[in-house]
């Protein structure tokens, strides 16, 4: 067989993973980083899962949203959202087909790893004023150290005012820090693994040092505790009701020369939630009911009434098929989502904790994971080839660069989306997102191209391209 033969033989049945660079269309270039802008500057306002939430609707009123109240009258091609919890968000825009042939419907959540503060949190020890915190969602305690902090979220009083509370977002705010331990004294604590060296009532952070000026105990913390009743009118009883989290001190940047990544705190999975967001913004007069769903708790198991384990996306749909004389279960069984979450991107610097021949790597599209869990695949929907298959189609024919991922080595670890939970509705599911490099940590990176791969996708599939 001549070598001319055998080349072409090889690449007609071979499957060789490109770089989406090399296949994208020269006019997207510019939409590229038409999104990517919007997305950092969307990011910056949306750093705790209500701000996020806040601006999502903002976003769709603007785009001719209306509140969802029960009974309204509804016609294809109306838009309507409810977002009753402040810390999730369900979009819809109204098909030209009956719910009884199904939604579709892409499923994100907006909540990401921090350091949330204990319902007591403010102390004085030794002159030093802390905040005491409890993690929430994966992190490693470490990277939360010596790294300045904002403090975002709302406080609840007695008589039901809520208070939002922000600071160190403005340029001229001050910051809050935890103290690391500097190299000359830390010989015992780098003796030990990285969990026993770093626990997590360790992570308190700095909040002040000039005392009050009247004499007595605790002066540290009462001059701290004026501050805040000065500014936020708050006693310290009112923390016990508050909802109040320490996020990194740090905007979306451009990462790399060639200016191609987005380096932020909160892609995973903010970044979904947006590409999702906007897709279904754009969206027109649809042929099937698209359904955008951004919920909370994702990190934590998705649980409570704002986590995709809630009645609440049942409820909101629900009210729609009765508004068409439709059976919910009926409709679930005629549905396919993408359930956007982001993925694991192969690096090169740790190559022995990825199986590189199933491993999606930043800058070649989108991730596709048929199934994620742990181990034996457990805590996984796991998509079968025929739900595989209608997302090949869908993301081919929008000429979305795609590509399948694996969250790691088999025995290594693994991670869950919000699919499983679509998927006990039977609803026809399979994770569809962004590859993401360090995920979980302060600052994450990912490829614009990736983030623009993504919104065509879900956009597709709202639009049955």
């Amino acid at each position: 067989m001549k070598k001319e033969e055998r080349t072409e033989r090889c690449k007609r049945l071979f499957y060789t993973p490109k770089s989406a660079f090399d296949v994208i269309d020269t006019s997207d270039a510019d939409a590229v980083e038409t999104l990517s802008s919007s997305y950092k500057d969307f990011l910056d306002g949306s750093k705790t899962e209500r701000e996020c939430v806040e601006n999502a609707r903002v976003m769709a009123e603007q785009w001719g949203f209306r509140p969802y109240r029960r009974g309204m009258e509804l016609s294809p091609g109306d838009k309507v959202y409810t977002d009753d919890n402040n810390k999730d968000i369900m979009l819809a825009v109204i098909g030209k087909n009956s719910l009884d042939e199904g939604l579709r419907v892409m499923a994100a959540h907006c909540d990401s790893p921090r350091l949330d503060l204990k319902p007591n949190p403010l102390y004085e020890d030794e002159g030093q004023a802390f905040f005491k915190t409890h993690y929430y969602g994966g992190v490693k305690k470490y990277q939360w150290l010596a790294t300045p902090l904002e403090l975002h979220g709302v406080i609840t009083k007695k008589d039901g005012t809520v208070i939002e509370v922000q600071v160190g977002n403005d340029p001229y705010d001050p910051v809050l820090v935890i103290n690391d331990l500097l190299p000359h004294l830390s010989a015992e604590i780098s003796k030990k693994t990285i969990g026993e060296g770093f626990s997590g009532e360790g992570l308190n952070a700095l909040v002040g040092i000039k005392p009050d000026p009247d004499e007595g105990d605790n002066r540290v913390k009462l001059a701290v505790m004026q501050w805040l009743h000065d500014k936020y009118g708050v006693v310290e009883e009112d923390f016990l009701a508050a909802e109040l989290s320490l996020v990194p001190a740090q905007n979306a940047r451009d990462v790399g020369f060639d200016r191609s990544m987005i380096g932020a705190y909160g892609h995973d999975d903010r970044c979904c939630s947006f590409a999702g967001l906007q897709a279904i913004l754009e969206t027109e007069n649809p042929q099937y009911t698209a359904v955008c769903v951004i919920v909370d708790k994702e990190e934590i198991g998705s649980e409570g009434v704002s986590g995709m384990k809630s009645m609440r996306f049942d409820t909101f749909i629900g009210d729609l098929c009765r508004s068409q004389d439709v059976e919910l279960r009926h409709c679930y069984a005629k549905s396919l989502c993408l359930s956007g979450d982001v993925c694991n991107a192969y690096d090169p610097n740790y190559a022995d904790a990825h199986d590189k021949r199933n491993n999606a790597k930043i800058g070649y599209g989108l991730g596709v994971f048929k199934y994620t869990g742990r181990g034996g695949k457990s805590g996984s929907s796991d998509a079968s080839c025929e739900t595989m298959t209608r997302a090949r189609r869908l993301l081919d024919k929008a000429k979305v660069k795609w590509q399948v991922g694996e969250m790691g080595k088999v025995d290594l670890g693994g991670g869950g989306t919000v699919a499983v939970f679509l998927a006990q509705r039977n609803i026809e599911v399979v994770d569809v997102g962004i590859p993401v490099l360090s995920m979980h940590a302060p600052f994450e990176v990912i490829a614009k191209i990736d983030l623009f791969m993504c919104y065509k996708a879900y956009y597709a599939l709202f639009n049955e391209i």
